[in-house]
């Protein structure tokens, strides 16, 4: 009996360990996960049903607030400026979850970081609240310039500081009002967020920086990059032949400059003249698969760019180019797709890149060839208006070397003085650009508007860096890139450099 009493007291023993283990493991190590789940209903009340702390622009203007409300449901979520900074804040949504900076920095919103909580500690007497207000780095002038000029176009917009990667601007259309989805009205908004879903313009996605699109011309400067850092391409030479097309090793399909132009010669003029042929060559010929990978990844291709918001999509360039099928003397060797390789040297073929990616594109040239890590949050806030957090500028790559930067930024102002960008210029101030027409194949003929430009005082560095797109543009003239996104870039940039 003493030994059945024994064992049974020990079978207890071990069950309270594995109980008392588990009660750990959870309350401990898994409390976080349980938290979050979407499914937790009681964290999601808790969290509905306090304050949580506002999202402004970098001049103070409140794009996101929260609006006490008599329901069950305490706090309403609201944006003031409806579909302005959508894509930027987010959402918050009881039944519907949330996005944007909304998603990325709700811990700091609703004051569960050890900062805000320490802060809220050392202010204990003075019954002050934890959360936190998010300060962003667009500024809302600039914002509205983008919205404003972009207009009815479908299309987005993306302004930094390319010493800092602090995004300035970032709009996108078609976009929504993200009150219509974080509405307490659980069904209106699960209505709602349905419609949105079932666009086919996808209005939720913003086109800044979860869309990919041909970039086309504009990433000629991705390609002149590849021929300075391989040493073979400089300021003057090769001196590509002045010639209305370029047919690839492998294939009787020439790579026609827009309108049947005649265009060649060294990097300058070619860059300034957008010209197709000599790209093409440049990529197939001069450097091979190696180099252009090699430039395009160092700017950022094939790699999430590190911006603190949801599901950054990744901008592609390909890697496979297939087998060495000849080595010509004097020449690159010529792959099985050497075809295609001349093609992504004037940014088509299976080359897709999101606005963000070609603003880093230039924000790299502008800044001595280091791209630094774009950026929405500036700074966290208590309620007392302390800052407890900033957000550490940091280097995401190095595209090319200070020297290379210096003489593709003079080569790019070269196509704002001489060029296809002409409409950019602005007095007092260095300003560079790349046009950019990416076609769709399509019959009636369309293309992808692009332009990407620096600018900044004459004589100083840059302080703003532009990537304009315009989606799905009827023709595909050469001349579309300045014509439609070239108007775009230049109220953008007035609005940053001349404010008032």
């Amino acid at each position: 009996m003493n030994r059945q009493i024994k064992i049974l007291g020990i079978v207890i023993m071990v069950c309270y360990f594995a109980a008392f283990l588990k009660l750990n493991q959870i309350q401990v190590f898994q409390a976080g996960a349980y938290n979050d789940r979407p499914e937790n209903t009681r964290a999601q009340l808790r969290d509905f049903n306090k304050p949580r702390g506002d999202i402004v622009t970098a001049e103070g203007e409140i794009a996101a607030t929260s609006l006490v409300v008599r329901s069950e449901l305490r706090y309403q979520r609201v944006y003031p400026e409806a579909e302005l900074f959508a894509h930027v804040t987010g959402y918050y949504s009881f039944r519907l979850g949330s996005t944007g900076v909304e998603r990325v920095y709700n811990a700091e919103l609703t004051g569960r970081t050890p900062s805000l909580q320490l802060h809220e500690l050392s202010g204990f007497f003075a019954d002050q609240s934890s959360e936190g207000d998010v300060v962003l780095t667009l500024r809302g002038q600039v914002q509205r310039a983008a919205r404003d000029a972009l207009g009815g176009l479908e299309g987005s917009v993306v302004a930094l500081d390319p010493r800092s990667g602090d995004i300035i601007a970032m709009y996108s259309n078609p976009t929504y009002d993200p009150n219509v989805i974080s509405a307490n009205q659980g069904e209106a908004a699960v209505d709602a967020k349905t419609m949105l879903d079932a666009a086919p313009s996808k209005p939720l996605l913003s086109r800044a920086y979860q869309e990919r699109y041909f970039p086309g011309s504009t990433f000629k400067i991705v390609t002149a990059t590849a021929g300075l850092t391989s040493n073979k391409v400089t300021e003057t030479t090769p001196d590509y032949p002045v010639v209305q097309s370029y047919t690839p090793p492998l294939t009787t399909r020439p790579i026609k400059n827009f309108d049947g132009n005649m265009c060649g010669g060294t990097l300058f003029v070619i860059l300034q003249k957008s010209c197709n042929s000599s790209f093409a060559q440049m990529a197939a010929e001069t450097l091979g698969p190696d180099p252009m990978i090699a430039a395009a990844e160092a700017a950022g291709f094939n790699d999430a760019p590190p911006i603190d918001l949801t599901r950054p999509a990744t901008s592609v360039y390909p890697t496979n180019f297939g087998a060495v099928v000849s080595t010509p003397e004097g020449a690159a060797p010529v792959y099985e797709d050497t075809p295609a390789l001349a093609q992504t040297g004037i940014g088509q073929n299976d080359v897709a890149a999101t606005p963000l990616q070609m603003a880093l594109v230039a924000a790299g040239v502008a800044n001595k060839g280091r791209i630094m890590a774009p950026h929405v949050m500036s700074e966290i806030r208590a309620r007392d208006g302390a800052v407890v957090a900033s957000y550490a500028d940091s280097p995401w790559r190095d595209s090319m070397s200070p020297e290379n930067a210096e003489i593709l930024r003079r080569a790019m102002i070269s196509v704002v003085s001489d060029g296809t960008a002409s409409i950019l210029a602005m007095p007092g101030f260095d300003v560079g650009g790349k046009t950019g027409t990416a076609q769709l194949g399509l019959d009636p003929p369309q293309s992808h508007a692009w332009i990407i430009a620096f600018a900044g005082p004459a004589g100083q560095a840059p302080t703003i860096a532009v990537a304009v797109m315009v989606q799905g543009v009827d023709g595909a003239s050469g001349s579309t890139g300045g014509r439609v996104a070239g108007p775009i870039a230049k109220q953008v940039l007035q609005a940053a450099l001349l404010p008032g």
